[in-house]
């Protein structure tokens, strides 16, 4: 692949050989944002167009705000890994996914800039009037790979995102010490119903009863996005009822 017209007016093409056609007929149905995780946005991109690293992503949004697109939103690139949302196991089929360019935590994980989100923004509202994403598709790396990715990370502005119309969001409940709290070891009734929860809102773990490590790290990945005053992998108070906002809020669920 040379080269091709941009999806979005004023993206930068350059073409990756990382991809390949979307499966059995999927469509993007998701939007997944990843940070980088590079020392810099020009590393970043000649990553994603090594044939050597069988990755890609459809675009990458650098500091200044410069959009790159490196493969068309028709075709699947190469960028959630093992992954699962809502049963699904093939989320490249159904995503279009946006590299951020910031170097993460292991390389100090700055702010994400003014000029950069507003870019993002831009980016994001085309493609949800191209494909139709609902806001509760909008979703983090570590949304659909708890545990295994923690990307975009708690820094990132969801807010932001969220005030121009852009994903699903609640209000976070306070954090507080009061209330009981769920984490490894607990069982019964009360975990079952968290587990309930969670897979109801889209992550996926079975249903055992059981807080394992599978539950921790879904908590986890869910208080990055949504309630990131604390970030720990235990169901307090607060995690539990930011959760029963959200599905409270979601298309059909309204109360």
């Amino acid at each position: 692949m040379t080269g091709f017209p941009p999806d979005h007016e004023g993206a930068k093409v350059r073409a990756s050989p990382n991809f390949g056609t979307r499966r059995g007929g999927a469509v993007p149905a998701i939007i997944l944002l990843h940070y980088t995780g590079m020392e810099s946005g020009p590393a970043a991109e000649d990553w994603l167009c090594n044939p050597q690293a069988e990755v890609s992503s459809h675009y990458l949004v650098h500091e200044d705000g410069r959009v790159v697109q490196f493969v068309r939103e028709a075709d699947r690139a190469w960028h959630a890994g093992q992954s699962c949302w809502q049963g699904n196991s093939d989320i490249n089929s159904a995503s279009i996914g946006i590299e951020i360019v910031n170097p993460g935590h292991e390389l100090g994980y700055p702010d994400f800039p003014t000029q950069q989100i507003a870019a993002l923004i831009d980016l994001c509202r085309g493609i949800i009037r191209r494909h139709r994403i609902l806001p509760q598709n909008v979703l983090a790396h570590s949304d659909v790979a708890p545990g295994r990715k923690i990307d975009p990370g708690e820094k990132f502005p969801w807010h932001l995102l969220h005030e121009a119309g852009i994903g699903h969001l609640a209000v976070a409940a306070p954090v507080t010490e009061a209330g009981d709290v769920l984490g490894p070891g607990s069982e019964g009734p009360p975990a079952r119903a968290l587990q309930s929860m969670l897979s109801q809102y889209g992550y996926c773990l079975d249903i055992t009863g059981r807080y394992d490590e599978r539950t921790g790290k879904a908590v986890d990945a869910f208080q990055r996005h949504f309630r990131p005053a604390r970030v720990d992998g235990t169901a307090d108070r607060s995690t539990i009822v930011t959760l029963q906002r959200l599905i409270d809020t979601l298309p059909g669920h309204e109360v």
